[in-house]
């Protein structure tokens, strides 16, 4: 019994770090304008969706974070696990970007160049002038 007890234990001892431990890949995402200059607090959201997510109690833990840029226009983002992650760039400014990555690695530098609004488009004929009050 005892020697079962032992092996099961020690089993268990090296299966934790094997859970644990995931390649992971830091991110820096560099957001300019059309003219290379740096766009500043444009809101910068990662979501993890590779098959490596961190499962937690049989429960698989999304993996999302927001953050802004800074004067210089970098983002920087803790470690994720290495997989599929999708990247979207947000200024009131600018039109949205958004991309699906691939991530692998070390460290991962993504350059992304926003684009300025296109203009409006409508599929119905501009409104006839209101007559004059009499």
């Amino acid at each position: 019994m005892q020697f079962r007890i032992a092996l099961v234990t020690a089993l268990l001892a090296l299966a934790v770090p094997l859970v644990g431990s995931s390649p992971e890949t830091t991110i820096k995402v560099i957001v300019k304008n059309q003219y290379d200059k740096p766009v500043e607090n444009a809101a910068v959201i990662l979501d993890f969706l590779g098959s490596h997510q961190i499962i937690k109690l049989g429960k698989r833990k999304p993996i999302h974070w927001e953050v802004k840029t800074n004067q210089e226009g970098i983002a920087h983002f803790p470690p994720v696990p290495e997989g599929t992650v999708q990247l979207q760039v947000i200024n009131s400014r600018y039109q949205t970007y958004g991309k699906k990555l691939e991530v692998a690695g070390g460290e991962k530098t993504v350059d992304i160049t926003l684009n300025p609004p296109q203009k409006q488009y409508s599929a119905h004929p501009p409104l006839k002038p209101a007559d004059a009050p009499k």
